[in-house]
């Protein structure tokens, strides 16, 4: 068997001009948009700053008016002070909650559209990583995909406790077949050295059936009576996806 170098160096270079173009059109956009929903906030920001700076002019102005106040208005006029002291401090008090209340609201939503926005790139790459992983390893040869796959399968059923192992043979104990789900048909000899070594790890006698699913993108499952296995790319990116989705859920 011969692996291809220039081949997988062409592979490689296709991968790397992949990892520039979804910085370039993809990362840099989503970029953008966060920079956008910043310069929002900031001029959220700024409406702040100026009711704070007119809850101290009114504050000012107040000072102003009871140190005009002359003679005998002196008392009238300090306890109008006083009053307006109370009512500005009422509203200074409200434009700073006010002002708490948005700043706090202005920063949730730009934390929670960042991270909506990363998880859909992430999602969209993922999809995208997945579509060209797929056209890359459609380039490798049967042979090699099959044999990496057959060496997880036998060393998944090497690690499994004894009792789960008996408990795969027992399904199979009456006949019932295994049935070998691919990605892509397997070719007659593959296919035979497949059935071979799993026969050697689940039992001589046992029925094996094989079929074809392409949505498994690369990789099988053996689908038992009772219990499926799965050894395949599709499993791993729906995993991915699901965390991915979990980290974009609010907190």
């Amino acid at each position: 068997m011969h692996f291809d170098w220039s081949t997988f160096a062409l592979q490689t270079v296709n991968f790397a001009i992949l990892v520039w173009l979804l910085h370039r059109f993809l990362y840099k956009p989503v970029l953008g948009l966060v920079d956008a929903r910043r310069a929002e906030v900031d001029n959220q920001l700024a409406q702040v700053h100026a009711a704070e700076e007119r809850v101290a002019a009114d504050r000012a102005a107040i000072k102003s008016e009871r140190d005009g106040i002359a003679g005998e208005r002196l008392a009238a006029l300090r306890e109008a002070a006083a009053v307006a002291e109370q009512q500005a401090a009422v509203r200074r008090e409200r434009g700073e909650s006010e002002a708490a209340a948005l700043l706090v609201g202005a920063r949730k939503t730009l934390s929670d559209e960042r991270t909506s926005a990363l998880a859909e790139v992430r999602g969209e790459t993922l999809d995208l990583a997945a579509q060209i992983a797929g056209r890359l390893l459609a380039q490798v040869p049967m042979a090699l995909r099959a044999e990496a796959w057959i060496e997880r399968i036998e060393q998944y059923l090497a690690e499994l406790p004894t009792e789960d192992l008996a408990d795969l043979k027992q399904q199979l104990a009456n006949g019932a077949p295994l049935k070998i789900v691919t990605a892509s048909e397997l070719a007659p000899d593959v296919s035979e050295l497949w059935s071979s070594r799993l026969k050697g790890r689940l039992g001589s006698t046992i029925k094996l059936e094989y079929g074809v699913d392409a949505s498994l993108i690369a990789g099988s499952e053996l689908h038992f009576p009772t219990a499926i296995l799965r050894f395949s790319w599709q499993t791993a990116l729906d995993a991915m996806r699901a965390e991915i989705e979990t980290d974009a859920e609010p907190h």
